[in-house]
């Protein structure tokens, strides 16, 4: 009798340790198996948000551009506006200045080189304009002699700006040698005005 109570506790006991250790296996196997997913799913996760993030960093940085193109179309306006102005000014002060020569003389003076190398620098800087150089005479000396003066006149500062740098077909020449003073006077006050080169631009 006692033999079977021993045997018949040793089968309970068999049962109870492989019910026992089954579990104990089954949770493990949960467990591991839940541990190996979770790190999964956050590695998912990293990417999404990483690419959502790109996203919204690319949408702010086009908005930010057309913000800078916008403020850009305004601004353009005014500066192709300032930048006419400067040229219509310059091109005043151009056609303003003459150059002045002495009696029966047609190279240039000193004081009036400087005034041939802004001009220089004017038609350096806009190259589609053209300029005319007319040349002039006091009324002194024939009519024939007074146009070959102011002719000769013309192509001193001519060639003045073409040793410059400005080609010799952007400049043209002509002589009205009495025919326009700048003064009506008959004394060297007035004829000293006359004798002259001026300059127009063609545009």
């Amino acid at each position: 009798m006692k033999r079977s109570l021993v045997i018949a506790a040793l089968v309970v006991f068999a049962f109870s340790s492989v019910f026992l250790l089954s579990s104990c296996a089954k949770k493990q196997v949960i467990t591991e198996e839940e541990a190996m997913k979770a790190p999964a799913k956050v590695e998912e996760e990293k990417p999404v948000a990483a690419a959502k993030e790109e996203v919204v960093k690319e949408e702010e940085a086009k908005v930010e551009r057309l913000k800078e193109l916008e403020a850009a179309k305004k601004e353009e306006p005014a500066k192709i506006d300032e930048e006419k102005a400067w040229m219509e000014r310059r091109a005043a002060k151009f056609e303003a200045e003459a150059i002045y020569f002495d009696f029966d003389k047609s190279f240039i003076k000193l004081e009036y080189r400087p005034t041939l190398h802004e001009k220089a620098a004017f038609l350096k800087d806009y190259p589609e304009m053209r300029a005319r150089i007319e040349g002039n005479c006091d009324e002194r000396g024939t009519n024939e002699y007074n146009l070959a003066l102011g002719e000769r006149r013309a192509n001193s500062a001519k060639n003045f700006l073409v040793s410059l740098g400005i080609a010799a077909d952007r400049i043209e020449i002509i002589s009205y040698g009495e025919e326009r003073p700048r003064a009506l006077g008959h004394n060297e006050p007035s004829w000293s005005q006359n004798r002259r080169d001026d300059f127009v631009l063609i545009r």
